[in-house]
Protein backbone atom coordinates (compact mmCIF):
# COMPACT_ATOMS: atom_id res chain seq x y z
CA UNK A 1 0.00 0.00 0.00
CA UNK A 2 1.34 3.42 -0.95
CA UNK A 3 1.15 6.66 1.02
CA UNK A 4 0.18 9.87 -0.76
CA UNK A 5 2.56 12.70 0.13
CA UNK A 6 1.14 16.13 -0.70
CA UNK A 7 3.76 18.81 -1.34
CA UNK A 8 2.39 22.36 -1.58
CA UNK A 9 4.25 25.14 -3.32
CA UNK A 10 5.32 28.65 -2.44
CA UNK A 11 2.98 30.20 0.17
CA UNK A 12 1.24 26.83 0.81
CA UNK A 13 -2.14 25.70 -0.54
CA UNK A 14 -5.13 27.37 1.15
CA UNK A 15 -8.41 25.68 2.15
CA UNK A 16 -10.40 24.85 -0.96
CA UNK A 17 -7.28 24.28 -3.11
CA UNK A 18 -7.25 20.81 -4.68
CA UNK A 19 -4.25 19.80 -2.54
CA UNK A 20 -6.05 20.76 0.66
CA UNK A 21 -9.20 18.93 -0.42
CA UNK A 22 -7.21 15.83 -1.37
CA UNK A 23 -5.36 15.87 1.98
CA UNK A 24 -8.76 15.63 3.67
CA UNK A 25 -10.18 13.00 1.28
CA UNK A 26 -7.29 10.57 0.84
CA UNK A 27 -7.01 7.98 3.61
CA UNK A 28 -3.57 8.16 5.21
CA UNK A 29 -2.38 11.08 3.06
CA UNK A 30 0.48 13.10 4.55
CA UNK A 31 0.92 16.80 3.86
CA UNK A 32 4.44 18.23 3.98
CA UNK A 33 4.86 21.21 6.30
CA UNK A 34 7.51 23.87 5.82
CA UNK A 35 8.90 26.23 8.44
CA UNK A 36 8.82 29.16 6.00
CA UNK A 37 6.27 29.20 3.19
CA UNK A 38 7.03 32.81 2.18
CA UNK A 39 10.84 32.94 1.88
CA UNK A 40 11.68 29.38 0.81
CA UNK A 41 15.10 27.82 1.19
CA UNK A 42 15.89 24.85 -1.04
CA UNK A 43 17.94 23.17 1.68
CA UNK A 44 15.16 23.49 4.28
CA UNK A 45 12.34 22.54 1.91
CA UNK A 46 14.13 19.49 0.53
CA UNK A 47 15.06 18.40 4.05
CA UNK A 48 11.43 18.67 5.18
CA UNK A 49 10.16 16.69 2.18
CA UNK A 50 12.90 14.08 2.65
CA UNK A 51 12.04 13.69 6.34
CA UNK A 52 8.34 13.28 5.51
CA UNK A 53 9.01 10.64 2.83
CA UNK A 54 11.44 8.66 4.97
CA UNK A 55 8.93 8.65 7.87
CA UNK A 56 6.48 6.60 5.78
CA UNK A 57 6.45 2.82 6.12
CA UNK A 58 6.36 1.99 2.45
CA UNK A 59 6.50 3.54 -0.99
CA UNK A 60 5.01 6.97 -1.66
CA UNK A 61 3.15 8.70 -4.47
CA UNK A 62 3.70 12.45 -4.56
CA UNK A 63 1.11 15.10 -5.42
CA UNK A 64 3.14 18.31 -5.77
CA UNK A 65 2.22 21.82 -6.85
CA UNK A 66 4.35 24.71 -8.11
CA UNK A 67 7.58 25.10 -6.14
CA UNK A 68 6.77 21.77 -4.49
CA UNK A 69 7.45 20.16 -7.89
CA UNK A 70 10.87 21.77 -8.13
CA UNK A 71 11.74 20.84 -4.54
CA UNK A 72 10.69 17.27 -5.36
CA UNK A 73 13.14 16.96 -8.25
CA UNK A 74 15.93 18.14 -5.92
CA UNK A 75 15.37 15.19 -3.53
CA UNK A 76 18.42 13.15 -2.52
CA UNK A 77 18.60 9.48 -3.61
CA UNK A 78 17.53 8.10 -0.21
CA UNK A 79 14.19 9.93 -0.55
CA UNK A 80 13.61 9.61 -4.29
CA UNK A 81 14.22 5.84 -4.06
CA UNK A 82 11.06 5.62 -1.89
CA UNK A 83 8.94 7.47 -4.50
CA UNK A 84 7.08 5.23 -6.96
CA UNK A 85 5.16 7.95 -8.82
CA UNK A 86 4.58 11.71 -8.83
CA UNK A 87 1.93 14.09 -10.08
CA UNK A 88 3.81 17.35 -10.67
CA UNK A 89 1.31 20.16 -11.24
CA UNK A 90 2.16 23.66 -12.51
CA UNK A 91 5.90 23.47 -11.80
CA UNK A 92 7.41 26.84 -10.99
CA UNK A 93 10.29 28.37 -12.90
CA UNK A 94 12.59 29.57 -10.09
CA UNK A 95 14.48 31.81 -12.49
CA UNK A 96 11.36 33.98 -13.00
CA UNK A 97 11.03 35.18 -9.37
CA UNK A 98 13.92 36.28 -7.16
CA UNK A 99 12.33 34.80 -4.00
CA UNK A 100 12.49 31.33 -5.62
CA UNK A 101 16.03 31.66 -7.03
CA UNK A 102 17.51 29.33 -4.40
CA UNK A 103 15.82 26.44 -6.25
CA UNK A 104 17.71 27.16 -9.50
CA UNK A 105 19.10 25.56 -11.46
CA UNK A 106 16.32 23.03 -11.94
CA UNK A 107 17.69 19.48 -12.36
CA UNK A 108 17.28 18.23 -15.92
CA UNK A 109 17.75 14.50 -15.46
CA UNK A 110 15.34 11.60 -15.74
CA UNK A 111 13.37 10.87 -12.57
CA UNK A 112 13.70 7.33 -11.16
CA UNK A 113 9.91 6.93 -10.93
CA UNK A 114 6.80 7.34 -13.07
CA UNK A 115 5.55 10.92 -13.29
CA UNK A 116 3.04 13.22 -14.93
CA UNK A 117 3.66 16.95 -15.38
CA UNK A 118 0.52 19.08 -15.77
CA UNK A 119 0.98 22.64 -17.01
CA UNK A 120 -1.05 25.49 -18.46
CA UNK A 121 -0.37 27.78 -21.39
CA UNK A 122 -1.37 30.75 -19.18
CA UNK A 123 0.64 29.99 -16.04
CA UNK A 124 2.22 33.23 -14.78
CA UNK A 125 4.88 31.30 -12.82
CA UNK A 126 6.23 29.12 -15.63
CA UNK A 127 5.93 29.27 -19.43
CA UNK A 128 4.34 26.10 -20.81
CA UNK A 129 7.39 25.52 -23.03
CA UNK A 130 9.59 25.45 -19.90
CA UNK A 131 7.21 23.02 -18.20
CA UNK A 132 7.33 20.88 -21.35
CA UNK A 133 11.13 20.93 -21.25
CA UNK A 134 11.01 19.81 -17.62
CA UNK A 135 8.67 16.94 -18.56
CA UNK A 136 10.96 15.78 -21.40
CA UNK A 137 14.07 15.95 -19.20
CA UNK A 138 12.36 14.20 -16.28
CA UNK A 139 10.88 11.45 -18.51
CA UNK A 140 7.37 12.52 -17.49
CA UNK A 141 4.10 12.25 -19.33
CA UNK A 142 3.05 15.82 -20.22
CA UNK A 143 -0.53 17.10 -19.90
CA UNK A 144 -1.07 20.62 -21.27
CA UNK A 145 -4.18 22.50 -20.12
CA UNK A 146 -5.58 25.51 -21.98
CA UNK A 147 -6.16 28.76 -20.10
CA UNK A 148 -5.81 27.12 -16.67
CA UNK A 149 -3.53 29.71 -15.06
CA UNK A 150 -1.46 28.31 -12.20
CA UNK A 151 -3.89 25.40 -11.69
CA UNK A 152 -4.72 26.67 -8.23
CA UNK A 153 -7.71 28.04 -6.32
CA UNK A 154 -7.38 31.51 -7.87
CA UNK A 155 -7.62 29.91 -11.33
CA UNK A 156 -10.79 28.03 -10.31
CA UNK A 157 -9.24 24.68 -9.38
CA UNK A 158 -10.92 23.43 -6.22
CA UNK A 159 -11.77 19.73 -6.34
CA UNK A 160 -10.23 19.34 -9.84
CA UNK A 161 -11.60 16.00 -11.13
CA UNK A 162 -9.02 15.68 -13.93
CA UNK A 163 -6.16 15.92 -11.44
CA UNK A 164 -7.89 13.41 -9.16
CA UNK A 165 -8.12 11.00 -12.12
CA UNK A 166 -4.45 11.49 -12.98
CA UNK A 167 -3.47 10.83 -9.38
CA UNK A 168 -5.64 7.70 -9.31
CA UNK A 169 -3.92 6.43 -12.47
CA UNK A 170 -0.52 6.83 -10.80
CA UNK A 171 -1.73 5.10 -7.63
CA UNK A 172 -3.15 2.23 -9.66
CA UNK A 173 0.10 1.89 -11.58
CA UNK A 174 2.08 1.93 -8.33
CA UNK A 175 -0.04 -0.36 -6.19
CA UNK A 176 -2.61 -2.20 -8.27
CA UNK A 177 -6.29 -1.67 -9.02
CA UNK A 178 -7.58 -2.38 -5.49
CA UNK A 179 -6.26 0.93 -4.11
CA UNK A 180 -7.65 3.10 -6.92
CA UNK A 181 -11.08 1.48 -6.56
CA UNK A 182 -11.11 2.55 -2.91
CA UNK A 183 -10.34 6.13 -3.91
CA UNK A 184 -13.17 6.20 -6.45
CA UNK A 185 -15.76 5.54 -3.72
Amino acid sequence: MVTIVIIPGWRDSPPGHWQSLWADQLPGAVRVQQDDWVSPSRKAWVASITKTILAQRGPVVIAAHSLGCIATVHLPPEASSRVVAALLVAPADPERRAVLADFAPVPYQRLPYSSIVVASNTDPYCPVRTAGAYARAWGSEFVRLQDAGHINLEAGFGAWPLGWGLLQSLIEEASGPQRSQLLAA
